[in-house]
């Protein structure tokens, strides 16, 4: 590509001063390569050239194939690129200072009922312990007791897929029943998790995870079938098929961490409180749940209230 040298300096500069997670400075570059490709292609030979026009005919172009929500973040990539050419020299001017980020529309994340989530806990644990050893062999086990406590631990804490697939051995403490996690911006949090979520997570170290653990393995908590850290992907599709088996709706991995902080809030748990376990940045984030609980409120009373 034509503008590969000003890429690669834009994506070390923000791994040097910003702070940002892989996946965050892996999509915003991908972001910044995709609006570079179509500015080429409608003929910019130099980062000058590129005008707040050029700019919005690639964002109504991008915009027919990527939602909303994505068209957000790659404007900020792309403001954030070109606010850096600028300070940077690398163009006398900043023509994307007044590009407009999409307005999301406020949806409702999906969550599941309690029961639902009872639902699905009393699945995973039920196929963890009570199907017989000659049944299946012996990394099967081992799976299932790997399954059953990543579900606990994700719902137990609300952590992201991402921060569980992060963590090590050491991460989690027992005695007071707390686990360590590395979430966005390498920022780290302590999350309390319950009884359940350790019985699960001691037999996976007990009985599970010895029999997967291999050469590559190190102190990695939750492993794949080849004895590596598991991934994202893994976990995604150990999620919906959870879901299905457990006779659920079928959720992601981010929909049982909405599920955790609804069920939290409508437990009586303080905004600010949930806000610091789950590692949001800004409170209007976590006050999205509050809505989720209100619609959920408003269902049961209507099913409820012979009046409503």
């Amino acid at each position: 590509m034509l503008f590969d040298e000003s890429v690669e300096a834009f994506d070390t500069y923000l791994k040097a001063n910003r702070g940002l997670s892989e996946n965050t400075r892996k999509a915003y570059r991908g972001d910044v390569e995709e609006c570079l490709l179509a500015l080429e292609r409608l003929g910019c030979r130099n980062l000058n050239e590129v005008t707040i026009e050029d700019l919005r005919m690639w964002m109504a172009e991008s915009s027919k194939k990527h939602a909303k929500s994505s068209m957000a973040r790659k404007t900020v990539a792309v403001r954030g690129f070109f606010a850096w050419t600028h300070e940077h020299g690398v163009t006398t001017t900043d023509p994307a200072c007044v590009l407009m980020t999409p307005k999301i529309p406020d949806t409702l994340p999906d969550v599941l009922s309690e029961s639902q989530a009872e639902q699905l806990m009393e699945r995973v644990d039920e196929d963890s312990e009570t199907s017989q050893p000659k049944e299946r062999t012996m990394k099967q086990q081992a799976i299932e007791l790997r399954d059953a406590a990543m579900l606990e631990l994700l719902y137990a804490t609300g952590m992201r897929v991402a921060e569980l697939v992060g963590l090590d051995v050491p991460d989690v403490v027992f005695s007071n029943r707390t686990v360590k996690v590395t979430g966005k911006g390498n920022k780290q949090r302590v999350m309390p998790f319950g009884a359940p979520a350790q019985k699960a997570i001691r037999r996976w170290l007990d009985d599970g995870r010895p029999l997967l653990v291999g050469e590559q393995s190190a102190s990695a908590l939750f492993l794949g079938r080849q004895g590596k850290r598991i991934d994202q992907r893994m976990v995604r599709r150990v999620v919906h098929a959870c879901a299905r088996d457990a006779g659920i709706p079928d959720i992601s991995p981010h929909a049982l961490r909405h599920s955790a902080a609804t069920h939290m809030l409508d437990g009586g748990a303080d905004l600010r409180e949930v806000q610091e376990l789950l590692g949001h940045s800004s409170l209007k984030t976590t006050q999205r749940y509050t809505h989720v609980s209100i619609e959920q409120l408003k269902a049961r009373y209507g099913q409820a209230f012979p009046r409503a």
